[in-house]
C-alpha cells in the first residue's frame, strides 16, 4: 500500500481540479442579506400600514382644522340666493377666512340661526376663527347695504337723477346703458325703452354692482309685478296689449293719488277710449301729464291753454287713445288697478281738494261741472292751487 494508501479518505476538495485551482468555497452570506431585507420589509410596511391607520383614526376623532382668530385684512364675500351652509363654508376656506370647512359645519350645527343666512355682502377678516365667520353670518345687521329707493311716478330721466346721486355711478354711465338696453331684460314689447319698466322700489346696491346690473334689477322687479298682476293674460281679457295696460297703469300712476281712486281712474280711461262720444266725451283722454310728458317738463306741472294745442302723440287733448308707451313707472297698485278696474260709467274725475286728495267721479257732463265748479270754490280759498 503506497504512502496515499494509508491516509485518512480523500475527498473531491483535496484534489484539486485540472489547471491545479482550487475552487472557492460558497459564501453564505447573499442568503441571509435577502432574509433580512425582506424581514425589513415586512416589518417597515406594517410600521407604514400601523401608523397610516393610526392617523386616520386620530383625524376621525381630532378637532377640525381651525384658526385662533381673530384675524387679519378685510375680505368681503357674498352669499347668493341658495346657498347651502356647506358652500358658504367652502367659499369662506377659499377666501382664506376659516382654516377648513369642517370647523365652520360644526359651529354652524350648533347655532340655530344658521339656517336663516339671508342673501348679501359681508365683511370678514383673513384667518378668523370658525364660529366668529359664522357670527357675522347670522346677523343681518352685518350685511353692507347701501340702498337707493325710487319713489312711484317718475320718469326714466328722474330715476337716472336718483342713481346718480345715490350711487358711485354718474348720469351718464346709466345712460349709456340705457342707450344700448339689449341687456337688460325689457319685453320685446318695449322696443327697447324703459319708460314706465324701470319699477319703482328700493334697492340694496352690492359692492359689485354696475349700472347695468342695478337697472337690470330694477326690470327684474318689474316683471315680479307683471307676474303679480297677470299682466299678459289680463290684458288680453280686456282687448289691449301689455304694453298698452302698462301705459294705462302709467297714467293711473299720474292721476290717481288715493287707493280707493285707482280703479276707478283706470275705468274712466277704458270707458274713454272704448265708448267715444259717449257722455259728451270725443274719445280724447285730456290728461294733463300728458301734455307735460311731451314736453319733458314735470308731470306736475300747471298746464296752459297753448300747452294743450302742443302737436304730441302723447298729448291726449289732440291725440285720440292712449298715448305711444308709458309717460312714468308705476307701482305694483297702479298696475293692478289697470289690470283690474273698478266697474262703473264714468267718464270724469274731478281732484277737488288738493291736500286730501279727494277726488269726485262724474257719469255725465253735467255732473263735471258741478264738481269742476267745486274745484274752482277750493281754489279761491286754498293757496294749494
Amino acid at each position: 500500500m503506497s504512502e496515499y494508501d494509508q491516509s485518512p479518505l480523500a475527498t473531491e476538495d483535496d484534489f484539486p481540479p485540472e489547471g491545479g485551482r482550487r475552487r472557492k468555497e460558497r459564501s453564505r452570506i447573499p442568503g441571509c442579506l435577502a432574509v433580512l431585507v425582506a424581514l425589513a420589509l415586512v416589518v417597515g410596511g406594517f410600521y407604514f400600514a400601523v401608523t397610516k391607520g393610526v392617523n386616520f383614526v386620530r383625524d376621525q376623532f381630532a378637532d377640525p382644522a381651525d384658526y385662533p382668530g381673530p384675524g387679519r385684512g378685510k375680505v368681503v364675500f357674498q352669499v347668493e340666493s341658495g346657498d347651502s351652509v356647506a358652500e358658504m363654508g367652502r367659499g369662506l376656506k377659499d377666501a382664506g377666512v376659516v382654516a377648513s370647512v369642517q370647523a365652520f359645519l360644526n359651529a354652524a350645527n350648533g347655532e340655530p340661526a344658521s339656517s336663516s343666512i339671508q342673501v348679501g355682502f359681508y365683511q370678514f377678516k383673513k384667518e378668523m376663527a370658525a364660529a366668529d365667520a359664522l357670527d357675522i353670518l347670522i346677523d343681518p345687521a352685518n350685511i353692507i347695504r347701501d340702498t337707493v329707493t325710487v319713489p312711484e311716478g317718475l320718469r326714466v330721466v328722474d330715476i337716472v337723477e336718483v342713481l346718480a346721486k345715490g350711487t358711485d355711478f354718474s348720469k351718464a354711465q346709466y345712460e349709456k346703458v340705457l342707450d344700448n338696453p339689449d341687456k337688460l331684460g325689457l319685453p320685446d314689447y318695449a322696443e327697447g325703452n324703459a319708460e314706465g319698466y324701470l319699477f319703482p322700489s328700493t334697492y340694496d346696491i352690492g359692492p359689485d354692482a354696475t349700472p347695468q346690473s342695478i337697472l337690470s334689477a330694477m326690470v327684474a322687479r318689474w316683471e315680479q309685478a307683471a307676474e303679480d298682476a297677470n299682466l299678459e293674460e289680463t290684458a288680453a281679457e280686456l282687448g289691449y296689449t301689455p304694453h298698452e295696460l302698462m301705459t294705462v297703469a302709467s297714467l293711473v300712476e299720474a292721476e290717481a293719488s288715493r287707493q280707493q281712486d285707482r280703479g276707478k281712474v283706470a275705468r274712466v280711461i277704458y270707458n274713454r277710449i272704448e265708448n267715444p262720444g259717449t257722455a259728451g266725451t270725443v274719445g280724447l283722454l285730456q290728461i294733463d301729464a300728458t301734455i307735460n310728458y311731451a314736453l319733458g317738463r314735470d308731470l306736475g306741472f300747471a298746464i296752459s291753454p297753448e300747452d294743450r294745442q302742443y302737436d304730441s302723440l302723447y298729448n291726449t287733448y289732440v291725440s285720440e287713445g292712449l298715448p305711444p308707451g308709458p309717460i312714468e313707472a308705476p307701482g305694483d297698485a297702479a298696475i293692478a288697478a289697470a289690470a283690474n278696474p273698478t266697474d262703473g260709467d264714468w267718464y270724469y274725475y274731478v281732484t277737488v281738494d288738493l291736500r286730501t286728495g279727494e277726488t269726485k267721479f262724474a257719469e255725465t257732463y253735467d255732473e263735471f261741472l258741478t264738481y269742476d265748479a267745486e274745484f274752482d270754490e277750493y281754489c279761491t280759498t286754498s293757496d294749494a292751487c
